[in-house]
C-alpha cells in the first residue's frame, strides 16, 4: 500500500523573518547615513564611529540568526537588544546636545529590529518586555520626558506589541491546520480501505450467510457466523480501528485491470477494456467506438465503482434484473451511467443504509468519485428503476495517498 505523503505545510512566520532581515540591513545602513549627513553636530564623534562600526558587523554577521524563530536564540536576542540599548544610552556622550535638542540616538530605528525580534521569536509578552527596556533607555537619554521621545517610545511598544500578538494567533492558526490536514489524510485513507473491504470481504460474508441460510443444517450455522463476523467487520471499518488492507487473490472481473493487480501499469489505459469483463446475459454494455483513454488511477477506480454499483443491482433489484452500462467519451470528462429495471430504492433508504454500517454507495462508489475529483449521481424511482451517473474530469487520477 503506498503511504501518504506529508501535507507540505506553509510557515506564516517566514516572510515576516524575510522582512525583519531586510529591515536590519536597511536601519543600519540608515544609522550609518545619518550620522555622516551630521558628523558637525558631534563634539566626540569618534565614539559613533566606534559604536556605528560594531554595528554595521554585528548587523551582517548576525543575519542567519533572524533567519527563522529555530536560529534566533534567547541568547542572541539579550545580545541584541543589549547593543540598542548602549547604542541610545551613548548618544549623549557622542552628541552633548543630544538631552536639549530633539534628535534621532545612534542605533536610531534600528532599534526597532531588536524588539520586533523578540515579538517574531516570543510573541507579545516578550514584546512588551523588550520595548518596556527600550523606553527606560530613551528617558534615561533624553534626561526629561519630551513629546517627540513619547511618540517614538509609544510606536514601538504597541507595534512590537501588535505584530508579537498577530504571530502567536498565525502560529494557532497554523497548527490548527496541519492537524486538519492530518485528520482529512487520515479519514480518506480510511475510507479508501474501508471501500476495498467493502468490495470483497463484506460481500463474501454476505454471501455466505445468504447460502448457509439457504442450505440449512451445518450450513446454516457457517451462515451464522459469517453473518457475526460481517457485523463486527462493518463495526470496525464504520467506528473503529483502521483495518489492515485484504490480501488479493486472483484478479477478477472486479479487479481487472486495477492498479494493483497483476501486470497493471501506470500508464493511461483504455476504461472499456476494464468494463467489458462486466457485460454477461443481464448486463449490456454500450461503448464508443474509439478507446476511451483514461489514467491508470482514474480508470481503475471508475471501474470498481461500476462494479458496486452492478453489486447492488444483484443484491438490492433480484437476481432477474436486468442492467445497462454506458459510456459517454468527451472532451474534458468520461461519464459512465449504469441502469437497472428493477424496483427501484425507497426514499430514505440510502440514509438508512449507511446509518447502519452499509457503505456500498456512500464509500465504494460516492467516496471513488470524490477522491477523483468527480461526482456520482443517483436517481432512483420506486417501480421503474435506478440510474447511477458517474462523471470524471479528464487528466484526474486518484489523490496522492
Amino acid at each position: 500500500m503506498a503511504k501518504s505523503k506529508p501535507a507540505a505545510r506553509m510557515s506564516v512566520e517566514l516572510p515576516l523573518w524575510r522582512a525583519l532581515t531586510g529591515y536590519r540591513l536597511l536601519t543600519m545602513v540608515y544609522a550609518i547615513l545619518l550620522f555622516v549627513l551630521g558628523r558637525d553636530e558631534f563634539e566626540r564623534p569618534w565614539i559613533a564611529i566606534v559604536f556605528l562600526a560594531f554595528l554595521a558587523v554585528w548587523t551582517i554577521a548576525t543575519l542567519p540568526k533572524v533567519a527563522n524563530a529555530a536560529r534566533c536564540t534567547t541568547r542572541f536576542l539579550a545580545a541584541d537588544l543589549t547593543i540598542a540599548l548602549t547604542g541610545i544610552l551613548l548618544t549623549p556622550l557622542a552628541d552633548f546636545d543630544a538631552r536639549t535638542v530633539d534628535g534621532t540616538t545612534l542605533p536610531s530605528i534600528w532599534t526597532a529590529g531588536a524588539v520586533l525580534a523578540f515579538a517574531l521569536k516570543g510573541g507579545w509578552r516578550w514584546a512588551a518586555f523588550a520595548s518596556s527596556l527600550v523606553a527606560v533607555a530613551n528617558l534615561i537619554e533624553r534626561g526629561h520626558p519630551s513629546r517627540d521621545t513619547a511618540h517614538n517610545v509609544l510606536l514601538v511598544w504597541f507595534v512590537s506589541i501588535a505584530i508579537g500578538y498577530v504571530v502567536e494567533v498565525a502560529r494557532a492558526i497554523e497548527a490548527t491546520l496541519a492537524r486538519a490536514l492530518e485528520i482529512d489524510a487520515a479519514t480518506r485513507e480510511r475510507e479508501r480501505l474501508a471501500r476495498d473491504i467493502h468490495d470483497s470481504v463484506l460481500q463474501v460474508l454476505a454471501m455466505v450467510q445468504r447460502r448457509g441460510t439457504a442450505l440449512g443444517g451445518e450450513a446454516a450455522e457457517l451462515g451464522r457466523m459469517a453473518g457475526e463476523q460481517e457485523i463486527a467487520l462493518r463495526s470496525l471499518v464504520t467506528g473503529g480501528p483502521v483495518p489492515a488492507p485484504r490480501v488479493r487473490g486472483d484478479a477478477g472481473p472486479a479487479d481487472a485491470g486495477r492498479a494493483d493487480a497483476p501486470g497493471a501499469d501506470d500508464g493511461p489505459c483504455d476504461l472499456r477494456a476494464l468494463l467489458t469483463p462486466y457485460a454477461g446475459p443481464r448486463v449490456s454494455f454500450a461503448e464508443p467506438g474509439t478507446p476511451v483513454m483514461l489514467e491508470r488511477a482514474a480508470a481503475d477506480e471508475l471501474a470498481a465503482a461500476v462494479g458496486a454499483a452492478l453489486d447492488n443491482v444483484g443484491r438490492h433489484a433480484g437476481t432477474d434484473a436486468r442492467a445497462w452500462i454506458l459510456v459517454e467519451d468527451w472532451t474534458d470528462e468520461v461519464i459512465v451511467t449504469v441502469r437497472d429495471d428493477g424496483p427501484g430504492i425507497p426514499e430514505g433508504r440510502l440514509a438508512q443504509a449507511e446509518g447502519e454500517g452499509r457503505l456500498g454507495v456512500a464509500l465504494s462508489i460516492r467516496g471513488r468519485l470524490r477522491d477523483l475529483g468527480g461526482t456520482a449521481e443517483l436517481i432512483s424511482v420506486p417501480g421503474q428503476g435506478t440510474e447511477v451517473e458517474l462523471r470524471v474530469p479528464r487528466g484526474r487520477g486518484k489523490k496522492d495517498r
